[in-house]
């Protein structure tokens, strides 16, 4: 297009005698040209072809790394430890450059339309559906032992030997803590779509600081308690359906710092921020995942 221009400025108005006459020639074909250039570059669908990325695979292969050391890690091969840290290190950073591509197309580029804006919350509620399902596997098993102790378990539940946590001490107060996170978290969610910056900052740091504090509770919870993972069927339900919960609420936790960080460098409007509303749907659910544990295995299971 340049080349043709030059041809065109050259021959046609390198004379000032011509120029008047072929002005208008001129800015048409220049207009022409803008334009013809602008539009090839349009596509006549409103969905985002992903460019070529490399963090997918990346990423795959630090999750099959970190799957793989930690088993070697629990049947005692030597220093398969090490590689569980630095599968993760590789996990976490190739899925920051992942996220930092999709935060620039959202953000900057402008790919994310409402159609593209659909996809992406019908994957976070199939994601969260999965999830749901995860924890219907663990209330299944814990049910399924709890209803009907064998003999083994000395036909009583909790298991004969096991003294189960008292469901109105530390439990209780984590029960009020994360409650009180939700409140928090739809505050800051309403405060932004209102257009309240000052009010969707201030209740996503509350947010993050009642879910840290939940974490530190969980993890004193852990260490004062008469049983653990090994302590049969008991033991074993209860660590994994808490301790996958509180996984959920450090994911959740760095899910809504993002968030945050993104709030403060003005990525997020009213009517646009898809991936805080994505977070605050996923906090919701771990603080219903978070009243079932408590009703069944806290209350209910001791």
């Amino acid at each position: 297009m340049n080349y043709i221009v030059l041809l065109w400025e050259k021959y046609i108005l390198g004379t000032a005698q011509h120029k008047k006459r072929y002005l208008y020639l001129h800015v048409f074909l220049i207009n022409y040209l803008m334009l013809s250039t602008t539009r090839s570059m349009f596509q006549a669908h409103p969905f985002h072809l992903v460019s070529p990325s490399p963090w997918p695979i990346y990423t795959c292969i630090s999750l099959l790394t970190l799957t793989t050391t930690g088993v070697l890690t629990m049947h005692g091969f030597s220093n398969a430890y090490m590689f569980v840290f630095l599968a993760l290190a590789t996990l976490i950073s190739s899925m920051s450059f992942w996220f930092r591509d999709i935060i620039s197309e959202g953000t900057y580029l402008g790919n994310h339309t409402l159609a593209v804006q659909k996809g992406l919350n019908m994957g976070v509620a199939l994601f969260i559906v999965s999830e749901a399902l995860f924890f219907l596997a663990i209330f299944w098993t814990f049910f399924h032992s709890a209803l009907s102790p064998t003999i083994e378990l000395g036909s009583q539940w909790p298991p004969m030997g096991i003294e189960a946590i008292n469901p109105f001490e530390l439990p209780l107060l984590n029960t009020v803590i994360l409650l009180s996170s939700g409140v928090t978290v739809t505050w800051a969610h309403h405060s932004l779509i209102q257009g309240n910056r000052s009010g969707a900052l201030y209740g996503l740091v509350w947010t993050i600081v009642l879910a840290v504090i939940f974490t530190i509770c969980q993890g004193v919870e852990y260490s004062v308690s008469s049983f653990t993972l090994s302590d049969g069927v008991f033991g074993s339900c209860f660590y994994f359906g808490t301790g996958f919960h509180g996984l959920h609420v450090m994911i959740g936790t760095a899910f809504l710092a993002v968030g945050f960080w993104r709030l403060l460098a003005y990525h997020l409007t009213e009517n646009h921020h898809l991936g805080l509303e994505a977070g605050i749907l996923y906090w919701h659910f771990v603080d219903v995942v978070w009243l079932f544990l408590f009703i069944s295995i806290y209350y209910w299971g001791s």
